[in-house]
């Protein structure tokens, strides 16, 4: 039999870990520790390997080619290609200069299309209050149009101008005559009070027949032109009130039908006429009459 003496362990073989391993076995039970090992180092070598992969210009340039080639191919598939452009909601005339400014050549991808840039661009046409730009399915780039509408025409330093109910410019026009169905205005920034204009011009109903336009007077305020030469003068202030007391007392005793020239309701607690000459006239020569008679 063996004897019993290989059991006695060498008293200089200590079983404990060393210090080293003691450590390195503390710290590999440390969450964070492991998680470094095991993600960061990876990540990192494979961060270094990519910096010196791409660090070669040339493979840069193969590479961003590659990813050009590979958007292209994507992009130009057919059911991104956009192939019709459709306009709803403008005149003929407005269509026809919409399709001059817009910046596109069609065929052409959605990728390549700045909706909102074409929509400042449309918006940027006098005749254009709002539009809306939107690409829909079948290849179809979609334009809604609100367009102005005139409401008046302004005779300004520019020459006949239409302009909408808010006094923005439509657009040109060459001769009164292509427009007789709308009223005429005239007078530096006559355009900035279109809407006092308009309100002003529906109130003339009654005698709309005579009335040639509105003119604005020093920025201020307006006359109202009529025919055989005659004007109503209004004030600044309250001129709608001014303008229905000369329609009261043109009905009331025919005053437009006299031989007057001015209507001067700038003062409207004194409202002063002007004669025509002619008129003028003969009330001096019935004047004298009646002195020479009173004196015989």
């Amino acid at each position: 039999m063996r004897p019993l003496s290989f059991l006695r362990r060498d008293p200089s073989h200590d079983p404990a870990p060393s210090r080293w391993a003691y450590r390195w076995e503390r710290l590999w039970l440390t969450p964070g520790f492991r998680k470094l090992v095991r993600v960061g180092m990876p990540c990192a070598l494979a961060f270094c390997a990519g910096y010196v992969f791409f660090a070669n210009e040339a493979r840069q340039q193969a590479m961003a080619e590659k990813v050009v080639e590979i958007r292209r191919s994507i992009e130009e598939r057919p059911e991104f290609m956009v192939k019709l452009m459709a306009i709803d909601g403008a005149s003929p005339e407005l269509n026809s200069a919409i399709r001059e400014v817009m910046p596109v050549d069609l065929p052409l991808s959605s990728f390549d299309l700045d909706l909102e840039a074409m929509r400042k661009q449309v918006e940027s046409l006098d005749a254009v209050k709002r539009v809306e730009v939107r690409v829909k399915a079948g290849g179809l780039l979609q334009i809604n149009v609100e367009e102005r509408v005139p409401a008046i025409i302004w005779r300004g330093p520019d020459g006949l101008e239409l302009l909408d109910q808010g006094g923005h410019r439509v657009s040109a026009l060459s001769i009164r005559k292509a427009r007789p169905d709308l009223p005429l205005i005239a007078g530096e920034a006559a355009s900035a009070a279109v809407p006092e204009a308009l309100a002003l011009l529906r109130q003339t109903a009654p005698i709309r027949d005579r009335v040639v336009g509105l003119v604005r007077v020093s920025e201020r305020r307006w006359d109202v032109v009529l025919t055989r030469g005659q004007r109503i003068m209004l004030p600044p202030r309250g001129a709608d009130a001014a303008l229905d007391r000369v329609l009261a007392l043109n009905e009331a005793q025919d005053l437009l039908s006299r031989d007057v020239t001015h209507i001067d309701m700038r003062k409207p607690d004194r409202p002063t006429l002007r004669m025509t000459d002619d008129a003028l006239t003969t009330m001096r020569e019935m004047r004298g009459i009646q002195v020479k008679a009173s004196t015989e």
